[in-house]
This record gives structure tokens, sequence and C-alpha cells, in this order.
């Protein structure tokens, strides 16, 4: 008989930290133990907080452990296991109150910053339970939603149904799911349903986590979608990167057609829906929805011109709806509660829940899901912990490469669809980096359009030519060699090349440009009139220094020069020659004194 549960996190985030290598210690010191027929080890899906992995959950009793490493273990099953003592040390959080059967997440750990403003639906069953065995996820009313559709529900009382729900897009446009499903459906033909698990934004893992923790959820989803718009054949775009979400949905599939959920004859409805993965390559462009079903379509991804849009015409010339991992792995909720549970969530025009992926300049970097209009300062203080190391919030940017940057003044800002375009950012598919005082803002709008100028597949001179002419002049500023006139240019051409590219990825390119000269102006035109980098990090634009009064002349900082660029002798003051300076760090890493200094 089992007594316990150890929930063990498998997603890419605590296996990178060593899960697997817990998971098999555990196994041994159990059967070492004469334990391994009462307690059940369950490889799970993220927790969300990545920042404490490799993360375990002791349940009944609903313990969480963080940090964990292999050589904790025999303390872990000695002291807790066998004995019932907790290992305290190890506790991220302990509430003995906790009801054995419940199904909630974190109900041991609902009292905690980082976990009570949250609301779990999309992420409802990663970290709850194992993803690689489909009766886990029928126990939790898995597929239920499809058995709804299929036996009680018209194809138009399904898209009625998200309509009502006031589901919007979580990949990054925010149209409205059920009127994308309503186009496809008044189409004639053939129909084919598409899942965009490209996520290709720097920072963002929120569909990834979906993937490796609830595959079925999406796999229901889309099933959902071929019986309410008429398609026989689904489609699953995943980044070849994500190793363990790829295998997981190999494993899912293969089991939902073993208990005839997916193929033939569906639940012995005469409804046939069968799902193909294809591996996408890591461009950034094959994110964009017409350059992605050209991609399955075998062919170079690059986008196509809209109109016509997929529902009338598109993969294979074929009326086609795609979502994303996130807004699929909603949609059996919203069929299984209603659309007016959804609806209670979030605000009057963004509904529900949006997934984030905590990354930066953050204490508690990982995976949260908040209710829309969750302000940013929520999310960035109570949820995330604050900036670590005492600094001051500067900034955070949403949205990757597409979105923008929400300044410290805004930091009340309620996160919706809505706010963040009225604010010069967008939501995008959920990525969310904070940037603290020591962070550049030039130099970061050159980092995002340094990634989309690689990234652009090249087909429009807009994006093709114009992100290059605009990198050029950041180039210039952050080197101290721009002029004021750059900025006015720097406007002009982002206006261009929103107005005038042929897809997405071009027409959000300027975004974090733009809205770093919105928002952060005084720092281009410090680098323009002063030469300075106020935050000390353009290289062209610092010197480094030594502070004569707290030299000890110990040597160090010439040892661990790579340019021989400091000189001095034993206990005198030693000195930096700018002319030879890489400008490289080392020397302040190793200085015992803090004498060395930037500016």
């Amino acid at each position: 008989m089992v007594r316990s549960h150890v929930l063990i996190c498998g997603g890419t985030g605590c296996t990178s930290s060593g899960s697997t290598a817990l998971r098999e210690a555990l196994a041994k010191e159990l059967e070492a133990n004469n334990l391994s027929e009462e307690i059940k080890i369950v490889q799970t899906g993220c927790f969300g907080l990545c920042a404490l992995g490799p993360i375990m959950i002791v349940y009944p009793e609903g313990t969480f452990y963080s940090r964990v490493a292999t050589d904790d273990i025999p303390e872990i099953v000695s002291e807790h296991l066998l004995k019932g003592r907790i290992v305290d040390r190890l506790v991220y959080n302990k509430t003995a109150d906790v009801e054995a059967d419940s199904h909630e997440l974190h109900a041991s750990l609902s009292d905690t910053d980082f976990y009570k403003k949250q609301k779990r639906v999309a992420l409802r069953n990663c970290g709850v339970i194992n993803p690689e065995k489909i009766d886990e996820y029928i126990a939790m009313d898995g597929y239920f939603a499809l058995a709804k559709v299929l036996t009680e529900m018209s194809r138009e009382d399904v898209v009625q149904t998200l309509l009502d729900s006031g589901l919007r897009g979580r990949g990054g446009a925010g149209f409205p799911t059920g009127l994308k499903w309503k186009f496809a459906m008044g189409s004639e033909g053939k129909k084919y349903v598409c899942c965009n698990a490209d996520e290709g934004d720097p920072g963002a893992f929120m569909d990834r986590s979906v993937l490796e923790g609830d595959p079925h959820a999406v796999l229901e989803a889309m099933a959902i979608a071929g019986y309410a718009i008429g398609a026989d054949q689904g489609y699953i775009y995943v980044r070849a990167e994500y190793p363990i979400a790829v295998n997981r949905l190999e494993i899912a599939l293969q089991q939902a057609r073993e208990y005839g959920l997916l193929g033939e004859n569906i639940l012995d409805t005469g409804f046939n829906f069968d799902i193909q993965l294809r591996l996408g390559a890591g461009a950034f462009v094959c994110g964009e929805e017409t350059a992605l079903m050209t991609s399955i379509e075998g062919k170079r991804g690059e986008p196509r011109p809209r109109p016509p849009f997929p529902a009338v015409k598109g993969l294979f010339e074929r009326p086609t709806i795609l979502n994303n991992v996130e807004t699929y792995a909603n949609i059996p909720q919203i069929i299984l509660n209603g659309p007016a549970w959804f609806a209670s969530m979030g605000t009057e025009k963004s509904k529900g829940t949006k997934v984030f992926a905590l990354g930066g300049k953050i204490t508690n970097t990982g995976l949260v899901e908040v209710p829309m209009g969750t302000t940013l300062r929520e999310i960035v203080e109570e949820i995330g912990g604050g900036i670590p190391n005492g600094k001051k919030f500067k900034a955070a940017q949403t949205g990757g490469p597409s979105g923008g940057c929400i300044p410290a003044s805004l930091i009340d800002t309620p996160i919706d669809y809505d706010n963040l375009l009225e604010i010069g950012s967008m939501m995008g598919s959920g990525g969310l980096i904070v940037m603290d005082e020591d962070t550049c803002m030039v130099d970061l709008a050159k980092f995002f359009l340094e990634f989309t100028v690689d990234e652009s597949c090249g087909k429009c001179a807009p994006c093709r030519i114009g992100t290059v002419r605009m990198l050029e002049i950041l180039n210039r500023i952050s080197e101290g060699n721009g002029e004021m006139e750059d900025l006015d240019k720097l406007e002009e051409l982002a206006n261009y090349i929103k107005s005038a590219s042929l897809c997405g990825l071009g027409q959000t390119a300027p975004n974090p440009v733009l809205s770093t000269l919105r928002y952060f102006r005084d720092e281009y035109e410090a680098h323009i009139k002063e030469k300075r980098c106020p935050a000390g990090v353009c290289k062209k634009l610092l010197s480094y220094n030594i502070d004569s009064d707290k030299c000890k002349g110990c040597t160090l900082c010439a040892r661990v020069c790579p340019a021989n660029a400091i000189s001095g002798t034993v206990k005198n003051p030693h000195v930096i020659d700018p002319e030879k300076c890489l400008k490289c760090g080392a020397c302040i890493e190793k200085c015992k004194f803090g004498a060395i200094y930037k500016k």
C-alpha cells in the first residue's frame, strides 16, 4: 500500500539542475530501506519556482523541499519517510494542515508570496501529475471535455462557448479564439488544426513547460478544435531544441491513440482526428503563423501576404486554425467549467489568466500564472521576490523582441493586452524580463535588434534592410559616435519598418527601440552628448581606474589582467593603461579592496 507520494520536478530547469540523478538516488535509497512499495516516486512537470530547483514535494504532508542534492536523499529517507521528521533545512514552506486528497497543486504553499496570487488554469496539472502517464491525466478530468463536446455539444455550441468565454490567443496578438474558429468553421473543404509550439522569444519557456508537464491537455484541445471546425488532421510544430517536450508529446500521442482518444471513430462517435509532430529548426520567423505553415509544408519558412488569412487559406492552401500551446491548454477547462467561469477572471477585455516566464534581475526566477489585470508591481515585488542585491527596479521587458519596456514609473500598470499596447509594449507569448539599475537601455535595445536582424527571413526589404540600418545607428551611439539627429532617424526608420514589413517579425522589430526612446531618452542623450553610459555597460564609453588611496599593491589585479594593462610594484598603488585595457572586468572581480572602479 502506498502511503506517500514524492513528486520530483522533471522539467527542463530542474533536469538541468540534476533532478534525474535525484530520482535515481531516491529509488535506490527506498529500495535499500524496503520502502519501494510504500513510497511512490512521481516525475512531474515544472512546479514554477525554477530558482529553487531541483524541487521535491512529499504528500500527503505537502512538504516542499528545494535545492535538493543527491547527498540529501539518505537524510530525507531516514528522517522524513521513515521517522516522519521533516528535514527543516531543505524546506521552502511547511504546512501540516493539508488535505491528503487535495487536487490543488500548491495547497501547502498557498500562503507563500510566490504562489498566493497565482491562479493556475493552463498550468493546473504541471507539477501535479506524471505527464508520461495518460491515466493520471484522465484522473484529473482529462479528456472529459472531449467526451462532452462529442456527445453533448454541436460544433456551433463549442465555438459559441469560446466566444462567450472571451479567450484571446496567448501567442501574442490576442485575437479572439472563438472568432478564429468561427471563421474556419464557415469555410468549405478539407481543414487543418495547427499548434504553434515554436516559442522563439529569448527568455520564454511557457509553452515548453506546458508540453513537458501536461501534453495531453494540448492534444485534447486540438481534437476539440478539429470537431468544432470539421477537421480530421492536426499538426504540432515544436522546436527541436525542446527534447523533453518532444519526447513527452510522442509518448502522449501514442497513449492517446492506444486509448482510442485520437485516430478513427473517437469514443464511438464517428469522429476522426489525428495529430502529427513537425520539428522546427529554430528559426524565429517560423513562429509567425504563415511562415510556420510554409515550414510544415516542407518549404523554406517564409511568411505569406495576408489576406487571405489562414482560416480561409492556410496549410496546404486549405482552411486552417492555428493557436499556441497556452491557448489550447485553457480550452478543456473552459468546456468543463463553462465560459462564465473563465470570463469571471481577468479584466473586461482580457479574460482569464496569463502565464509568464519570469526572468532577469529577479529573486524568484520561474514560471507564474496570474489573472489578467495583475499589476507589474505584484508580479515583480510579491511573486518575484523583488530585485536581488539591494538594487532598484528599472524596467521590465514584455513580449521579447516584439515587445517593449515598462519603466519603473509604470510599475502599477495592470497587465493585460490593451494596457500594454497603450504604454508601448505588448503581451507577446509571455516572456517577462526584469531589469535593475545596472541595465543599459541602449544596450538592451541593441540586443533585441541584433536578434531580429539575425532572425529576419529576408523576404521583404523593410525588415531585411531597415533593421540593419537601425542596428548600425545603435552601434554608433553605444560606441560614443552618435549624433542627436540619429534619434530622429531611428524613429523615422522604425515607423517605416512597422508599416511596410510583410509579417509580424518586421512589424514589431522596432518596438524595443521605440519604447526605450520613449521612456529612457535621457540615456540615449548621455551616450551621444556626454559620451557616457550611465549604467556602465557600453565598453567603448568606459574607463577602468584604480583608487590610489584604496590600492594596497597586492598585485592580484596585474596578475589576472589578460592584456598586461596594469603596472605597479608590490605594496604600492597600481595604474591601468587605458590604451591596453580590454575592459573585461577581470581586475574588478579579483580586487579585494574595492580599489578598482569604472566610469
